[in-house]
């Protein structure tokens, strides 16, 4: 029991107070966009909580929106614990647990009227799809960001995507066109899982603007004779670290170096221009850099 204590707390240790209070900010946001903007005029998130939103509208009203969402996802992230790590449960399950109470708060308790229109678009169903979609994934991209997930359904996806041969995106896109399937079945109607996609598209987008940021990085990979003076003038240029990797051609049999450097999309023309200038046979390749840890030695 001691060695489970002291595990436990070695897994927490990085969790902060302000952890929980921006996912408490998270999940009041994901909120906000599904009840003020989803559910009102009966649009669909994705994962879990479009199942949820789909579950309460189909069973007595003493069933809510927020109890389907503890229901549902609570055993998800405790099946997914081992896999995933005490810290990341733990956040996840407060994150889930804001967005229900807010949702909650939201829908029975605030003097606002969310039972047939949005209080900010009406029934206009592309407005409430995109601002909708956008919000919900800045809720869910804030979780993310900040060490947990607010749906399960990603959970699962880690876990039973590689068995299946499938990616993890595509687990979680096979998981929604299931189920806005499931509703145009149910309601006989396409017209809202339809927007309900568009929903999802936007909430994808504002997924990657928050965990990702406008700006990506690009790599930048130089193979090249002439490294030290391609480094030099990069260093002049940029005043960033830049790092030597030793190669051999595999045809010519001759000794290269390939530099490895980061630059954001606008410093790309310009760092083409100095290794063709330094070096015209140098060869590149230029790729994106999801996220970047670390600080670059600067000059």
């Amino acid at each position: 029991m001691k060695n489970i204590i002291k595990t436990l707390r070695n897994q927490l240790h990085g969790l902060r107070p302000l952890s929980f209070l921006l996912l408490f900010a998270a999940g009041v946001v994901n909120a906000v966009g599904v009840t003020m903007f989803l559910a009102p005029v009966h649009l669909y998130d994705s994962g879990i909580s479009g199942t949820s939103m789909l579950l309460w509208q189909v069973t007595p009203e003493s069933w809510t929106l927020s109890l389907f969402l503890l229901l549902l996802n609570t055993p998800l992230f405790l099946f997914g614990w081992k896999k995933q790590g005490t810290a990341f449960t733990v956040c996840s399950l407060w994150a889930v647990f804001i967005y229900s109470t807010a949702s909650y708060v939201i829908t029975d308790i605030l003097p606002v009227d969310v039972s047939a229109a949005s209080p900010f678009a009406g029934q206009d169903l592309l407005l409430c799809a995109l601002f909708g979609g956008l919000i919900s994934g800045i809720g869910s991209g804030m979780t993310i960001r900040f060490g947990g997930a607010i749906d399960g359904i990603e959970v699962m996806a880690v876990i039973f995507a590689k068995r299946l041969g499938l990616t993890v995106g595509s687990f979680v896109m096979a998981y929604n066109v299931l189920l806005y399937i499931a509703i145009g079945c149910i309601f006989r109607s396409w017209v809202l899982p339809l927007y309900s996609i568009v929903t999802y598209c936007a909430a994808i987008k504002a997924v990657d603007f928050i965990v990702e940021g406008l700006d990506k990085a690009k790599s930048a990979m130089i193979v090249t004779t002439k490294a030290d003076t391609i480094s030099n003038a990069l260093s002049d240029a940029f005043g960033r670290g830049i790092t030597h990797i030793g190669a051999r051609g595999y045809y010519s049999g001759t000794d290269q170096t390939v530099i490895y450097f980061v630059v954001n999309r606008f410093q790309i023309a310009k760092m083409k221009a100095l290794v063709s200038e330094a070096d015209p046979d140098a060869f590149i390749t230029i790729s994106e850099v999801s996220d970047v840890l670390g600080r670059s030695v600067q000059k």
